[in-house]
C-alpha cells in the first residue's frame, strides 16, 4: 500500500511540473507565433497577450560601485561601498574568462536572441523528469536579473527581483527582449561580468579575481577563470574560501565544459583538473575604520552626505539619510580632498607620542591652511574603531561630522575679544588694573536663539549679571594693557576688557571667525565666553585662527575639492564661505600681539624656529587644556581632556602650554619642514600700541638714545650722576627700568655712572636707591 501512494505521489508531482512546464513552454512558444492547439494553445495565447502588455523598458540605475577618496596628491585614503565591485571594459577581461562564463552558462550566448528555445525546451523536459531544476535563462536574461536585485531599495524589492514564480521570469524575458534591441552581444557580456555576484562579498569578475588571486581580470589564467565561472550559479555553496571542496567540483564541471566545447583540449582541462585551488586572496576593506587617517576620513564622509543631499542631509528623516548613505556606497564617485599626508603625519605622530593611545585621557588636532579653510590633517591620540581603549566618535570634529558636542575653548577665546577691543579703536597702551579676583556687573544682555540651559529659546535676553572671576595659576595680577594682559592670559584683565568691548561685539567677532558651540548650537553670549565656556571642535578653532593667519580674511573648513561620477561628470560643490572678517591692518595688529605669547608670555618656550603666533587655553575647573596657534601658511588647535567627560573627569595641573602646546609644537615644525617661513605684516596704522622698554646698561648715552629712539621711546639723562663701578659715562639703569611696556613716546630717564663706585656693591635699582650724585 505504501508503494502504491508514493507512486501515485510521485505521478502528482509530475503532473503538476508538467502543468507548470506547459505554462511556461505555451507562453513562450506563443510568443514566438507558434500554432496554438487545444486548451494549452488558449493558455498560452493569453499569456501571450498580458506578455505583450508588460513595459518593456528596464528602468534601473547603473550597478553599484564603490566610491574611492584620494588625498590632495592623488593617493586613495579611503574607499566606501556596500558592494565590492570595480567595473571594467570587456577588453579589460581576459579571453579565456569571458569564453569560460560563456561555455558554462550560455554556449549559445552569441547565436540566439534574449530567448534560446532550444535551451529552454530541454530545461523544461529535463525539470519534469527529475527532482533536479535546470535553468534556462540566458545570459541576457540573467543580467537582467542581476540589475533588478542589484536596484532593489528594500527587502520587498529583493524578494519581488528573486520570487520562482513564472511572472517574474515573464518580466525578465520582456526585459531581454528590449535589452537585445538596444544593446550589443559584447556590451551585455560586459554587463553581466560587471554585476555578477561571485561571492566572498565580490561583485564583478574585477573584483572577484582581486578578492581570490590578487590580480585584475585581465591577467587571470584558465583554472582562475573556470573556478570564477562555476561561482556564479550559487556564490554560497561555490564559494572557494568557505567552500574549496565544493568549488574545486564546480571548476572542473566548468574546465570539461569547455573542452567538450572545443575551446581547451582534454590534456588542458586534465592538467587543470589535477590542481587544488590556490588562492592569493585581498580582503576588500571599506569605510572609515579601515583607513589609514579615519578621524579626517569621517569628515569627508559627512561632508560628502551633505554635497549628495544638495545640503539638506541633516534635515531629512532617517529613512532618507539612508538613501543618501546609500547613494555614497553604492554611486562610484570618485573623491578629491584637502588631506596633506605631511601633515597628517606629523599630527598623528605628535598625538600618539605624548598621549597614550588606551588611556582615556585625549589629545585632537586639526591642521587649517589660511586663506583657503582646507583641511589639511585631522588626528586623534585614541585609535578609531570599536572595542575597548577605541572611539569611534570623531573627537576632534563637530557633531554634523561625527563628533561630540567639543571641548572648552578656554583662554583661546581671548583672541576674539582682543581683536574687537583694537577694531572698536581702544588703544593697545590702555592699562587695566587687574587684581587676582574682580566681581563686575553690568553687562548688557545679548539676544539669543538656540539652546539654553536645556531649553529652546528664542531671541531671548541672557547675560548681564554680575560676574566675578579669578587668575588662573599661570597668569598674574597688577596693571596689564592689551599686549600684556594677552601674553600672560589675564582672566580678570580680560574680563574688564570684555565690559568695555561688550559681550555682544565679542561674540558676534568670533561668529565672523565661523565659530559656534561644538553641537551646532550658537555660541552663549554670556561673559564669560571670553574664558572659552562655549564648547567648541578643533576643526573649527583652528579654522578661526587661520583666519586670523590671513590677515583677517576667513574661510569656513573644507575637506572636498571635487566629486566626479561614474561618467565623469562633475557634482556641484556648496559654495564655501570666504570673507573679510576683520580688517587687514586690526589682524595685523593681533597677530603682533600674539606672537609674544610664544616668546614672553604663557607659552614662551613654544617656538617653532620660524614667525609664529598663539594662544593658550586652560579650561575652566581643569575640564581641559587647549592651543591655538599659526604661521602665515599654516594653522592649528590642540586641545587634551578626558574623552569621558571633562566636568566630571579633570585634567589638573595641565595648562595649554603644556601637553597641547607641546603637540602643537612638535606637529607645526614636523608639518612645515622643507616649507618656507614668510613673516607676519606689520600693521601700517597707529593702534595706541606700547613700546618696550630696551636693555641699555653698560651703553653710552649717545648708543642707549639711539636705541631708546629706535623703540619709538625718548631719552633723557637724570640730572646727577650715579655712584657706580662701572665705566664712567655708561648707563646704570632706566626708568620706567628695562622690559616695561611703555606707551610708544614715553619719556625714558638714563642713570648714568660717575665711575666712583657705590655704596651696597650692586648697580642699579635695589639695595641703598634711589642714587645719590656727586
Amino acid at each position: 500500500m505504501r508503494v502504491a501512494n508514493t507512486d501515485r505521489m510521485k505521478a502528482a508531482s509530475t503532473l503538476f511540473r508538467l502543468l507548470g512546464a506547459g505554462v511556461v513552454a505555451g507562453v513562450l512558444v506563443a510568443f514566438i507565433a507558434l500554432p496554438a492547439v487545444g486548451s494549452a494553445g488558449l493558455t498560452a495565447r493569453d499569456a501571450a497577450n498580458n506578455f505583450e502588455d508588460m513595459d518593456s523598458q528596464l528602468k534601473t540605475t547603473p550597478p553599484s560601485e564603490k566610491t574611492v577618496v584620494y588625498d590632495s596628491g592623488g593617493k586613495q585614503i579611503a574607499t566606501f561601498f556596500d558592494k565590492y565591485r570595480e567595473s571594467v571594459r570587456l577588453d579589460q577581461v581576459a579571453p579565456i574568462m569571458r569564453q569560460s562564463i560563456i561555455d558554462i552558462e550560455d554556449s549559445r550566448f552569441y547565436e540566439h536572441g534574449a530567448l534560446d528555445l532550444k535551451g529552454t525546451i530541454r530545461a523544461l523536459a529535463s525539470n519534469v523528469e527529475s527532482e533536479q531544476t535546470q535553468g534556462g535563462s540566458t545570459l541576457t536574461q540573467q543580467y537582467v536579473k542581476n540589475l533588478l536585485v542589484d536596484a532593489a531599495k528594500s527587502p520587498e524589492e529583493y524578494r519581488e527581483a528573486t520570487a520562482p514564480t513564472v511572472g517574474r521570469k515573464l518580466r525578465e524575458l520582456r526585459y531581454a527582449l528590449d535589452i537585445e534591441k538596444r544593446m550589443t552581444k559584447d556590451q551585455i557580456l560586459e554587463g553581466y561580468l560587471n554585476i555578477s555576484y561571485f561571492g566572498a562579498g565580490a561583485y564583478g569578475v574585477q573584483a572577484a579575481a582581486k578578492r581570490y588571486f590578487s590580480v585584475p581580470a585581465s591577467e587571470l589564467t584558465l583554472g582562475q577563470a573556470a573556478l570564477l565561472a562555476g561561482i556564479t550559479q550559487n556564490p554560497t555553496a561555490y564559494d572557494p574560501i568557505r567552500n574549496p571542496t565544493d568549488a574545486r567540483k564546480r571548476r572542473d564541471v566548468v574546465l570539461y565544459r569547455m573542452a567538450q566545447l572545443g575551446h581547451v583540449s582534454k590534456a588542458q582541462a586534465d592538467e587543470e583538473a589535477k590542481k587544488p585551488i590556490e588562492l592569493n586572496r585581498t580582503d576588500p576593506v571599506g569605510g572609515c575604520e579601515t583607513s589609514r587617517v579615519p578621524y579626517f576620513c569621517e569628515y569627508v564622509k559627512y561632508d560628502l552626505l551633505n554635497i549628495l543631499s544638495n545640503g539638506k542631509y541633516w534635515q531629512l528623516e532617517p529613512k532618507d539619510q539612508q538613501n543618501v548613505v546609500n547613494k555614497l556606497n553604492r554611486g562610484g564617485y570618485t573623491i578629491r580632498t584637502t588631506l596633506d599626508m605631511q601633515d597628517q603625519r606629523a599630527v598623528d605622530r605628535a598625538l600618539r607620542s605624548t598621549v597614550p593611545p588606551g588611556g582615556n585621557r585625549v589629545a585632537a588636532e586639526a591642521m587649517v591652511e589660511p586663506g583657503t579653510g582646507k583641511v589639511k590633517a585631522i588626528g586623534l591620540s585614541k585609535r578609531f574603531g570599536p572595542g575597548k581603549g577605541k572611539t569611534t566618535i570623531n573627537l576632534p570634529a563637530d557633531s554634523r561630522h561625527g563628533g561630540g558636542n567639543g571641548v572648552s575653548a578656554g583662554s583661546t577665546f581671548k583672541i576674539f575679544t582682543l581683536a574687537a577691543a583694537i577694531d572698536q579703536g581702544i588703544p593697545v597702551s590702555t592699562t587695566i588694573n587687574s587684581p587676582e579676583t574682580t566681581t563686575i556687573g553690568g553687562f548688557q544682555p545679548c539676544k539669543y536663539t538656540g539652546m539654553y540651559q536645556g531649553k529652546k529659546v528664542k531671541d531671548a535676553l541672557i547675560g548681564g549679571g554680575p560676574w566675578t572671576v579669578s587668575n588662573a595659576g599661570d597668569s598674574e595680577s597688577g596693571n596689564f594693557n592689551l599686549k600684556t594682559g594677552t601674553w600672560h592670559s589675564v582672566n580678570t584683565f580680560y574680563a574688564h576688557l570684555e565690559k568695555r568691548v561688550g559681550v555682544c561685539n565679542a561674540v558676534k567677532m568670533a561668529e565672523e571667525f565661523g565659530m559656534k558651540q561644538g553641537n551646532g548650537n550658537p555660541l552663549l553670549p554670556i561673559a564669560s565666553q571670553v574664558l572659552g565656556v562655549n564648547d567648541v571642535d578643533m576643526v573649527h578653532l583652528a579654522a578661526a585662527y587661520a583666519g586670523f593667519a590671513a590677515r583677517g580674511k576667513y574661510c569656513a573648513p573644507v575637506s572636498v575639492t571635487e566629486v566626479v561620477d561614474p561618467e565623469g561628470k562633475k557634482v556641484e560643490l556648496p559654495k564655501q564661505d570666504c570673507h573679510q572678517a576683520l580688517d587687514v591692518d586690526v589682524a595685523d595688529k593681533v597677530n603682533s600681539i600674539l606672537q609674544g605669547v610664544l616668546t614672553k608670555g604663557t607659552a614662551a618656550g613654544r617656538g617653532i624656529g620660524r614667525p609664529a603666533a598663539g594662544k593658550t587655553g586652560t579650561c575652566e575647573s581643569h575640564s581641559c587644556a587647549v592651543f591655538a596657534g599659526f604661521t602665515p601658511n599654516l594653522a592649528a588647535a590642540t586641545a587634551y581632556w578626558d574623552f569621558r567627560g571633562p566636568w566630571q573627569y579633570k585634567v589638573y595641573g595641565v595648562y595649554g602650554a603644556g601637553i597641547p602646546g607641546g603637540i602643537w609644537q612638535q606637529s607645526m615644525q614636523s608639518a612645515l619642514a622643507g616649507d618656507p617661513a614668510p613673516g607676519f605684516r606689520t600693521p601700517t596704522r597707529d593702534f595706541g600700541d606700547t613700546a618696550r622698554v630696551p636693555q641699555v646698561k653698560g651703553a653710552t648715552v649717545a648708543a642707549a638714545t639711539a636705541a631708546l629712539q629706535g623703540a619709538d621711546l625718548q631719552a633723557r639723562v637724570a640730572p646727577a650722576s650715579v655712584r657706580s663701578n662701572q665705566p664712567k659715562g655708561t648707563v646704570v639703569s632706566t626708568s620706567p627700568s628695562a622690559g616695561s611696556q611703555v606707551p610708544p613716546g614715553t619719556t625714558v630717564i638714563l642713570y648714568v655712572s660717575n665711575g666712583k663706585g657705590r655704596r651696597g656693591g650692586n648697580d642699579g635699582p635695589g639695595s641703598g636707591w634711589p642714587p645719590w650724585g656727586d
